[in-house]
């Protein structure tokens, strides 16, 4: 639960990503989190379907391989280390970002972006490399608070507001379809890692039980927050005098209008603690992706070796901690703002997870029907998932969104281009040396 929970970080959303959703689909943000809740649900019972027959340490990825032909299951795989990596890397901005607004409010300084950049990345590296036991279940519970005290505000909100309807938001007022569409996508990132607990199938106790439960109880758990949290948002900034997605704090700025400011600070501190979890918990499972990739020729077999103390993929925590930390830095480093920064790789993130809950989609069904369990229910649900991942990927094409998001699917076609390439000649290779070892016999 832990895992799962820090790395949907959801008091990250209401700070970050509710406000770009906003930006897209005005009015129609609570629908596009309403629609990312039930698509999120669909795939949550095929994962847990899955997870109640096996458990292993690659996540998604250890189910595509089970049950998919290699070449798909290559795609599965770097597609989730794709979604990890660059969820990682758009979070270690935000961290940076929030950890600014704390330094600003209480020493009207700020601090260098790379460098915190670099503090997020290390230091979630290390506890990573060590054991993430105790570190995720601290995080959980900074992660509790956090969210308690966003409710307590978004409560007083709705109070202050008056406890009716708010119908510009029921109507869809100034949004339309194609809107809802547009920040669908960035809706179902806040929702994106729901499903890391399976990454911990060899280290969690009764794992066929604990993880499809934790996976389900994350998926609709945190539905329901977004939801409440978006049209609270949305009713809360209307009559605030500045725009939600102008904000650098939006939090803060409604917990000003509730009259409880140190709540404000509990939240934007909670935030940047909500983060750290999130860089932590998309850390752990890629290493962990990395291992059982490795165990399977796609990337040099010394990934998948475990440290002899700490029992945890250490190399592969080492290298994913690298990938993760030098995109940001670039693009901060080229003088864009953290914002930017979040809302950019969070988005080219999400085609990693959408191919491979897609991917999720056709691999229970096959590997149900060879089992002879497969009923009919779960069929209609796999059914109705693989088409709810077709439209949110179609919502990313049309209609064209403004640069660089207008970009984003093109530069993930050529990254799945590259690692087929890559998977069919290291396929060769084996292939080659098999034939010489069999007749050198």
């Amino acid at each position: 639960m832990a895992q799962s929970v820090g790395a949907i970080a959801p008091a990250t959303s209401p700070v970050l990503t509710i406000p770009l959703v906003f930006a897209l689909a005005g009015n129609g943000t609570w629908a596009a989190y309403a629609l990312a809740t039930v698509q999120i649900t669909l795939i949550a019972l095929l994962i847990g379907a899955l997870a109640r027959r096996s458990a292993s340490p690659g996540s998604l990825y250890s189910y595509a391989t089970a049950s998919l032909p290699p070449v798909f299951a290559s795609i599965a795989a770097w597609a989730l280390l794709l979604g990890y990596v660059a969820t990682g890397s758009s979070i270690a901005a935000g961290f940076a970002l929030y950890a600014n607004v704390l330094l600003k409010s209480f020493t009207g300084h700020l601090a260098s972006p790379s460098l915190l950049i670099l503090v997020c990345v290390l230091a979630t590296a290390t506890m990573a490399y060590r054991d993430v036991k105790l570190s995720a279940r601290t995080m959980l519970w900074l992660e509790a608070v956090s969210v308690a005290c966003i409710l307590v505000v978004l409560l007083l909100v709705l109070w202050k507001n008056g406890l009716h309807p708010d119908w510009p938001q029921l109507r869809l007022h100034g949004s339309s379809i194609s809107s809802v569409r547009l920040g669908l996508v960035l809706a179902i990132f806040s929702f994106v890692g729901f499903e890391s607990a399976t990454a911990l199938g060899h280290e969690a106790k009764e794992p066929l039980r604990t993880i499809p439960r934790a996976v389900l109880q994350c998926a609709l758990g945190a539905g329901a927050f977004f939801v409440l949290t978006a049209y609270a948002e949305v009713l809360g900034f209307r009559n605030s005098g500045v725009a939600l997605d102008k904000s650098d704090a939006p939090m803060h700025v409604l917990a000003n209008h509730a009259a409880v400011p140190v709540l404000g600070i509990i939240i934007d501190a909670g935030a940047m603690i909500s983060m750290f979890a999130c860089a932590l918990a998309c850390i752990t499972a890629a290493a962990r992706i990395l291992l059982l990739m490795a165990h399977n020729r796609l990337v040099p077999i010394h990934l998948c070796k475990t440290h002899h103390r700490n029992e945890t993929p250490h190399l592969a925590v080492v290298l994913t901690a690298v990938v993760v930390g030098v995109p940001t830095l670039v693009l901060t480093a080229l003088g864009y703002s953290g914002t930017d920064i979040y809302g950019w790789l969070g988005s080219f993130a999400v085609y990693g997870f959408i191919t491979i809950y897609g991917l999720t989609c056709v691999a229970l069904p096959l590997q149900l029907k060879r089992q002879g369990a497969l009923s009919k229910g779960l069929l209609l649900v796999a059914i109705l998932g693989g088409i709810s991942m077709i439209m949110a990927l179609a919502g990313t094409l049309y209609p064209v969104p403004v640069p660089p998001y207008s970009w984003l699917p093109y530069l993930y076609f050529v990254y799945l281009l590259i690692t087929l390439v890559f998977f069919f000649r290291s396929r060769q290779k084996r292939s080659v040396a098999a034939t010489a070892l069999e007749d050198f016999s």
